[in-house]
């Protein structure tokens, strides 16, 4: 028996964004990502980690749930 692991495909971070009607840059200020990532990620030059993929996913579903989340912590960081 092969003991092969099966991956699901990488979320379509450009999908994602577009979604949500934002540039990279709005989108990246908006959800507490550096538009770095939102560039090379769309681009396909790194895979976002764990984390920033269960963002991604809560984003496609409920993004005023991580729009506030990330902006209860910068009013903190003040």
């Amino acid at each position: 028996m092969t003991n092969t692991k099966v991956v699901a495909p990488a979320l379509a971070v450009r999908s994602v964004r577009r979604s949500r009607g934002l540039t990279q840059q709005a989108f990246a200020d908006k959800f507490g990502f550096t538009v770095g990532a939102v560039r090379d990620w769309e681009q396909g030059r790194k895979r976002p980690d764990r984390a920033a993929r269960v963002l991604l996913a809560i984003i496609q579903s409920a993004p005023e749930v991580v729009a506030d989340a990330v902006a209860r912590i910068r009013r903190s960081d003040v």
